[in-house]
């Protein structure tokens, strides 16, 4: 009985899951918790202990693009990289990081490009930002240490979240996250495409 029960469980997180990414992929929702709340709402889900955790919800994403985007994410995937490249060749001085979707690759075409800057001042960057005449957003995200500040911009319709951090916290530990040299060098590892 609890086996049954058990796989009925495994079972619903799965297509929670699967159902997650595909509204992740094709609907743009950007947030995994939404995804799993509308994945569960749509197919009944009564139990809030089926939904999955965002490991499952990223496998699930993958497996759902090389299936149903094989042709198109690699490109947008590739785009993405390289304005989050020439973004942080931009932002240079402020120790940008490449975060989230574009770096682990499951960016789509409603991704946005996460970076993170470490610099103990946020004034610098947004007179940086207005000296270039860089139009912007400004705002804050919610983080393990409280609230970040955070600019968000956007060129040729695509938006890049630019969270700054103490520059101290560059010496933590951290979700998964690239530097400069590292994204170049994922960009290089791309075959020409026409």
């Amino acid at each position: 009985m609890a086996k049954e029960r058990s796989k009925k469980y495994e079972q619903m997180r799965e297509r929670i899951a699967y159902l997650a990414a595909r509204l992740i992929a094709e609907d743009g929702i950007d947030d995994f918790s939404q995804a799993k709340r509308k994945a569960a709402q749509q197919i009944g889900a009564p139990d809030t202990h089926c939904l999955p955790n965002n490991s499952e919800i990223e496998r699930a994403l993958r497996t759902f693009r090389s299936l149903y985007q094989q042709d198109e994410q690699p490109r947008v995937l590739v785009h993405l990289r390289q304005q989050a490249l020439e973004l942080m060749r931009l932002l240079g001085r402020f120790n940008p990081y490449l975060t989230g979707p574009v770096l682990t690759g499951i960016a789509g075409k409603y991704s946005e490009i996460d970076l993170k800057l470490y610099t103990d001042s946020v004034k610098d960057v947004e007179f940086f930002l207005i000296d270039h005449r860089i139009p912007y957003k400004s705002g804050e995200i919610r983080s393990g240490w409280g609230s970040v500040p955070v600019f968000v911009l956007e060129q040729d319709g695509i938006a890049a979240n630019v969270a700054v951090y103490p520059e101290n916290d560059l010496y933590t530990v951290s979700n998964p996250r690239a530097r400069l040299s590292q994204v170049e060098e994922l960009l290089s590892d791309v075959p020409d495409t026409p």
